[in-house]
């Protein structure tokens, strides 16, 4: 006589194994997912740098320096004070540029990246990142 172990289903024991194999991975991939995100919302403030960058370089062509180069002067748009988004502020002063992060969602808040800007003789503006820049210093590195 054969015994039929068809629609048995699963025992006891191979589901306490497959939970705690779950479990052990959602373990492991938590905290890579958290840096992740907390990377990608950082990512909303290099963003928006683009513009000011793309300004502070015609004002620095236009001027034949950067020491003119400020927020609202020259072509250079006004430093940003934002209330939305993970954007707080972005402050120019004669081709610096500092955008720093809103408190929210996963942001504290004093998450910044620094640009510096060095014209060459070339009349090229190149760009940097601050030693100074919290994002590298953070963990996990935003920038």
């Amino acid at each position: 006589m054969r015994s039929n172990r068809i629609g048995q289903g699963f025992s006891l024991i191979e589901m306490m194994i497959t939970v705690a194999i779950i479990g052990i991975l959602a373990a492991v991939a938590m905290p890579a997912y958290q840096a992740y995100a907390k990377r990608s919302k950082f990512a909303e403030i290099v963003v928006a740098t683009s513009a000011t960058k793309i300004a502070v370089e015609i004002c620095a062509q236009e001027q034949d320096g950067l020491t003119n180069c400020s927020g609202g002067l020259n072509g250079v748009p006004s430093d940003v004070t934002s209330t939305t988004g993970y954007l707080g502020t972005v402050i120019t002063a004669g081709g610096r540029i500092t955008a720093t992060a809103r408190a929210y969602q996963g942001l504290s808040g004093t998450e910044n990246v620094i640009y510096v800007g060095v014209y060459g003789a070339d009349k090229r503006v190149t760009w940097s990142i601050d030693a100074t820049s919290t994002c590298k210093t953070a963990t996990p590195k935003l920038c």
